[in-house]
């Protein structure tokens, strides 16, 4: 079995931690005997989306979000979301989430194009949502919750075409009014879970994983791992962001 994973913009598109994301995808594959190829999507660069089984889309500093954001959306935006529409199992986080939503309305009432493959739109807000946050998942995983770090002064918004990828346990999540974060559509998960988020939670790294390879072969059989020290940390981590 092969995974192949595209990371999107690894230079601009990468802050808190969210390269560890790459990193737990190609270990937990290796762990089991699965072959794995990293191919970094790099502005102005062609890209056949069919040939990745994952993508990562991390987030940004505003500056390298400015950068590679007319590439996104006008470059790769139709055949991406096409991609998206036939199942293409695909994490974005921050920025990344952003991007992939319908447009981003700046605090100065700009409205700034994205690439719309995710039924979502943000508004610029003047205050950053900042802090641990805690999430009871929608996806059927064990455990149910997750765990990562927010940092955004947007406010995202869901709209008819996407569900919330879960419930607010503690934190701000999406928007910090209805108690959503993050959204999925088909195979697509975005979210505002920096840390990085995988590694925190390694129950959803082996569900993109699994996604893929039954989306590709059929079939997926993971072996399992001994995870026990990355749940207790999960565990010990989830009781501090409750208190």
């Amino acid at each position: 079995m092969h995974i192949h994973i595209g990371h999107l913009y690894p230079d601009q598109m990468n802050i808190y931690g969210d390269r560890g994301n790459i990193i737990a995808l190609r270990q937990r594959c290796l762990w089991r005997a699965i072959t794995v190829t990293v191919s970094a999507i790099h502005p102005h660069q062609a890209v056949d989306w069919g040939q990745f089984d994952i993508c990562f889309f991390g987030g940004g500093q505003d500056s390298g979000q400015a950068l590679i954001a007319d590439d996104i959306v006008h470059r790769h935006g139709a055949n991406l979301s096409a991609a998206i529409r036939d199942g293409l199992v695909l994490l974005a986080i921050c920025g990344g989430y952003q991007l992939l939503g319908n447009y981003f309305l700046t605090h100065t009432g700009e409205k700034l194009p994205g690439v719309g493959a995710m039924d979502v739109h943000t508004v610029g807000g003047s205050e950053r949502l900042i802090g641990n946050l805690a999430v009871e998942c929608s996806l059927p995983l064990t455990p149910r919750t997750l765990i990562g770090f927010e940092n955004h002064s947007g406010r995202t918004y869901i709209g008819s075409g996407a569900r919330p990828l879960g419930r607010v346990l503690a934190g701000n999540g999406n928007n910090g009014q209805d108690g959503s974060e993050g959204a999925i559509v088909n195979n697509a998960i975005g979210c505002y879970l920096h840390g990085s988020l995988l590694p925190k939670n390694p129950h959803l790294a082996d569900y993109l994983i699994a996604t893929a390879a039954i989306r590709k072969y059929g079939y997926c059989d993971l072996a399992p791992l001994d995870d026990h020290r990355e749940h207790d940390a999960h565990a010990v981590m989830l009781q501090r962001s409750l208190r």
